[in-house]
């Protein structure tokens, strides 16, 4: 079984604030030129994406320059739901990292994409630091169906919260990858092994890149 757990590319979708806008207009018709074309414009971190550790580190690899196996994932999904706008996800909502969490991937299920496209969104849950060396201990990437493993900036910000980028900075500084705007992980068991696949628009010395993120759930391994 698969399920889809990507956002469509469109205009006006949500974007982190200071992020070139989407806009996707006609270029063609088929009527008037005989065929039919769109014009994109967008930036490299668009809807359901992945961040290369170029995202934020200096020396950091690029998407093109990884074997496309690397993106092909045993994971897993936690359950991280009920939380409360901007309210943190701690280590202690994640699973220990020892051998029966049997997973190079750990998706954070939290239920925002409900509020895709409404300013709910940008006042997400996001790990704190500790979660995220946490998951870099246990050698887990990460998914989200949040803008943004750190807190977005927004006029709701607390000063308590972690400022900056310090959970992109704990990951992608140890090469590991951050997928974000995910949806449909309510589609996802947390009791059978799943392999996401997350390839992503081959774009030249890509900081990052739009993905079509699609979960194959499969049996029980014998």
């Amino acid at each position: 079984m698969y399920v889809d757990l990507t956002h469509p590319i469109e205009s006006g979708m949500p974007v982190f604030p200071g992020d070139p806008s989407v806009t996707q207009t006609t270029a063609a018709t088929v009527d008037a030129d005989g065929y039919r074309v769109t014009d994109l414009h967008c930036g490299s971190h668009t809807g359901t994406h992945i961040d290369a550790p170029s995202h934020t580190e200096a020396d950091g690899a690029v998407l093109d320059s990884m074997p496309i196996d690397r993106f092909v994932f045993d994971a897993r999904v936690v359950d991280c739901t009920g939380l409360d706008p901007r309210e943190p996800i701690t280590a202690a909502d994640l699973p220990g990292s020892d051998s029966e969490t049997n997973c190079d991937l750990l998706l954070c299920r939290t239920d925002w994409d409900e509020y895709w496209e409404t300013d709910r969104y940008f006042d997400h849950p996001y790990l704190t630091p500790e979660a995220a060396e946490h998951c870099r201990e246990a050698g887990w990437n990460v998914g989200l169906d949040t803008l943004n493993p750190d807190p977005t900036p927004t006029e709701n910000a607390a000063e308590s919260e972690p400022a900056g980028f310090q959970a992109h900075h704990t990951l992608l500084g140890d090469g590991l990858l951050i997928i974000e705007n995910l949806t449909n992980l309510e589609q996802l068991p947390t009791d059978q092994p799943i392999t996401l696949s997350a390839f992503p628009l081959a774009l030249a010395e890509a900081d990052g890149a739009p993905i079509r993120a699609v979960a194959e759930i499969r049996p029980h391994d014998n």
